[in-house]
């Protein structure tokens, strides 16, 4: 178990965690992972150019939501995607969070976050936990079954994908790690921006943690996606909201935020988790 709140209030008291952060909002070649392997590089080097400490994709870029053809195009055991996120990373010396990706593994797909550090060494990877029944992943994916930590220069974060922040018990159980940021990819279509936006917020306010959320844009067969990729700090306000247009935007944030506003209303100390079953 991670330390309490509390205990990490009083070590990090006074200590200003700059982070600077680049939202790759991107379309997505529906069921083309060659284009969309081909695209990535030019975000990751303008992220660096701004002097990001992280760039992060959306949800499924490789391949789109082209589910039946998950044989054909899914990312095997995601090795194509871990040598180019990784090579990415070195070359321009950046995090490189993966947003996700399909993949394959033993006969089985999956919705897989992959993240590497400035040396392109892989730090973290996570399944998305929650399939999504009106998109038919649950008719092809295989839910993951794990919890996601890293460190973001020094600064604990977790990732969840899209679906899963509909389910705030699981936010929550990702946030007790000692998370102060947490990543959400996604491919949240046009008609439910708001209620993405509105979500966002929640989860950031209920877990008093930064909120980085990375939508894409443009569309597939059956789906519109409205980019809307935003940032909300612990209280829940908005730093940063994109439009629905391609696009890379950066951020600076100060992340022992968190712990302020964790000591001034210590919401995690006062749970009672024993009432919770």
């Amino acid at each position: 178990m991670g330390e309490s709140p509390i205990l990490i209030l009083k070590k990090l008291e006074g200590v200003c965690l700059k982070l600077t952060v680049s939202l790759a909002q991107i379309d997505i070649a529906f069921g083309q992972p060659a284009k969309n392997f081909a695209k990535i590089e030019q975000f990751v080097k303008q992220a660096a150019d701004q002097k990001a400490d992280m760039v992060i994709f959306p949800e499924m870029w490789n391949t789109g939501y082209d589910l039946i053809r998950l044989a054909d195009i899914a990312d095997a055991n995601g090795d194509q995607t871990k040598h180019v996120l990784a090579a990415l990373a070195r070359k321009y010396n950046i995090m490189v969070h993966g947003g996700s990706v399909s993949t394959k593994r033993d006969g089985k797909f999956y919705n897989s976050t992959y993240i590497f550090d400035k040396d392109g060494t892989e730090i973290a990877n996570y399944d998305k936990v929650h399939l999504f029944g009106l998109m038919a992943e649950d008719d092809y994916l295989t839910a993951g079954n794990r919890k996601d930590r890293f460190e973001i220069n020094g600064v604990a974060a977790t990732s969840v994908i899209c679906y899963d922040i509909r389910f705030p018990e699981w936010l929550r159980t990702q946030s007790l790690t000692d998370s102060r940021i947490i990543f959400v990819p996604a491919e949240w279509p046009t008609p439910r921006l708001e209620q993405w936006r509105k979500l966002l917020a929640a989860r950031a306010i209920e877990n008093q943690s930064f909120v980085v959320g990375v939508n894409r844009v443009g569309s597939d067969p059956d789906n519109r996606f409205g980019g809307s990729s935003v940032v909300y700090d612990p209280l829940g306000k908005e730093l940063l909201r994109l439009n629905d247009r391609e696009q890379l935007q950066t951020i600076t944030f100060d992340s022992s935020q968190t712990d302020k506003v964790r000591g001034s209303m210590p919401v995690f100390e006062d749970r009672r988790p024993d009432l919770y079953e």
